[in-house]
């Protein structure tokens, strides 16, 4: 009993010093956020606001200084950028993938083994290798500095048609020829059957894209020309190059970088945990 015990308040310990090593910098974040400007300038650098300031938030998102100048770093615009972007791949995302990864698990058509191991070849090419004639490919069908151009690249990603096939080779195949047999057709099956079955996975592929359109920086910054088009990640770098001694600033843009995730992580957990720890499917 008394190893026991002292084996979980060790476990607990460790967890508990892992959560607070990973949540201070955050806790950090915020309260530089809020405040004045040039406090966390002093040495030794500050925890926690003698007093509490939303100008670096005001600044952001409502107040147009600088102007005329090369960059207005208000991020409102942005962040309404990348809202629009990131939803769109998302749904676009799993519209293409989640049926491609039904159809190479469970259906049979020419050629689908060869195109399955090109498909898991493509993983190791770093996508940094495609950018510049893909960025040729886009200027040639008049895609550069649009949106069609920041969200093309990424709808149909091999790692999450891969990732819905593992989840749906799980289900039984006596369950679908079941469903065939009493007249089902394909649509019927995939929707009907396939889709509740493999929720968490979709869920948590859903999250992985939104995720991925969200933080992408690169090719945005590759292929968009207007500012007034910046998603955010490009805005908030814009502004770091324009601002980068105003400390409190960047913490405020990277709070509002980062809270929009969290509202959306947060409830969508439990089907983040169950797509990932699942991989049964239970008859």
């Amino acid at each position: 009993m008394r190893r026991r015990t002292l084996r979980a308040i060790v476990a607990n310990g460790a967890v508990a010093a892992l959560t607070a090593v990973t949540l201070v910098p955050l806790v950090w974040m915020v309260t530089v956020s809020f405040m004045p400007r040039g406090s966390s300038s002093q040495v030794p650098v500050p925890f926690w606001p003698d007093r509490w300031s939303i100008e670096n938030y005001y600044e952001l998102l409502v107040r147009r200084q600088f102007e005329g100048a090369w960059f207005d770093y208000r991020i409102l615009p942005a962040l309404l950028n990348s809202i629009g972007v990131a939803a769109i791949a998302t749904l676009l995302g799993l519209l293409l993938t989640v049926p491609a990864g039904y159809a190479f698990a469970k259906l049979r058509f020419r050629g689908r083994e060869r195109l399955l191991k090109l498909l898991i070849a493509a993983l190791v090419v770093p996508g940094q290798v495609a950018m510049l004639p893909l960025f040729l490919m886009f200027k040639e069908l008049g895609l550069v500095n649009s949106y069609a151009g920041v969200i093309l690249p990424g709808l149909a990603g091999v790692f999450a048609v891969l990732f819905v096939r593992q989840a749906v080779l799980a289900i039984p195949d006596e369950m679908l020829d079941a469903a065939r047999i009493d007249g089902a057709g394909e649509g019927r099956i995939f929707v009907s059957i396939v889709l509740p079955l493999i929720a968490p996975i979709t869920v948590t592929l859903a999250l992985f894209i939104f995720l991925g359109s969200w933080n992408d920086f690169l090719w945005p910054l590759i292929i968009l020309s207007d500012q007034e088009r910046y998603t955010l990640p490009v805005a908030v770098a814009a502004i770091m190059r324009e601002h980068a001694a105003d400390g409190e600033l960047m913490m405020a843009a990277s709070v509002v970088t980062t809270l929009p995730v969290l509202l959306i992580f947060l409830p969508l957990q439990r089907f983040y945990i169950g797509g990932l720890l699942g991989g049964s499917v239970k008859g």
